[in-house]
């Protein structure tokens, strides 16, 4: 699966109606986003419990567009070959869940994902700087990690410039393309700074599926996205 370089938007389902999850899958892509992502939580390494790889096995024939799954667990090395087997696309996971980070991207790697790393709010950058030929995306939390509808931390929009020149001095001195994707609070009324600030994926939870129209949700969140770009 290649990863263009073009903006993304990601709805989270962990905010979707799980009664009617291949239905809600369906309308959101339709609506036009661009992946399905994916929250796993496992009541230890975050405080909630969500979906595991069955679920993901189950939404795969609804759609085509990729499944982006964020590995809030600990261990992760016995869930990666799992969701890869259940139709993941992107697998990532925090640097404090494993043991072997090096390892860990590896194995998402081999298994035909894409790989990437998440970083809550009080997480250093620093664990990217020995594992950047295996990344493919990187994943900044903009709040702590546990559960949806929670408030944007300011502080990140600093943490995403940061993650920007990372990631534009790796490609500039040859490296891969890794993309840049935020998570946590993202909505219309933000989601123009957050751009600016480096963000090239957007992943937003109750921002779309709590409200009545998808389609206009993500086409305001488009707009904004192209008044930053304006301005870049």
């Amino acid at each position: 699966m290649s990863l263009p370089h073009v903006t993304r938007i990601a709805p989270s389902i962990l905010s979707a109606d799980f009664a009617r999850l291949g239905e809600e899958v369906r309308n959101v892509i339709t609506a036009g986003a661009d992946w399905i992502h994916f929250d796993v939580m496992d009541n230890h390494y975050v405080p909630n419990l969500t979906i595991g790889p069955m679920v993901c096995e189950a939404i795969r024939p609804h759609t085509t567009a990729p499944i982006d799954v964020h590995l809030m667990c600990e261990p992760v090395d016995s869930l990666i070959p799992m969701f890869a087997k259940a139709g993941a696309d992107i697998i990532t996971f925090h640097p404090e869940s494993s043991k072997h980070i090096d390892r860990s991207l590896g194995l998402i790697r081999e298994l035909g994902c894409k790989a990437g790393l998440v970083f809550n709010p009080g997480t250093s950058l620093s664990y990217m700087d020995y594992v950047m030929d295996k990344l493919d995306i990187i994943l900044l939390m903009s709040v702590n990690p546990g559960f949806g509808g929670q408030k944007f931390i300011p502080a990140t929009l600093d943490k995403l410039r940061q993650a920007r020149t990372r990631i534009d001095q790796w490609q500039n001195e040859g490296g891969q393309p890794i993309l840049l994707e935020v998570d946590g609070g993202v909505k219309t009324d933000n989601i123009a700074e957050i751009r600016a600030a480096g963000a090239d994926t957007f992943v937003a939870g109750s921002a779309i599926f709590g409200q009545p129209d998808y389609a206009d949700v993500i086409g305001k969140m488009r707009s904004e996205i192209a008044r930053a770009e304006a301005g870049i």
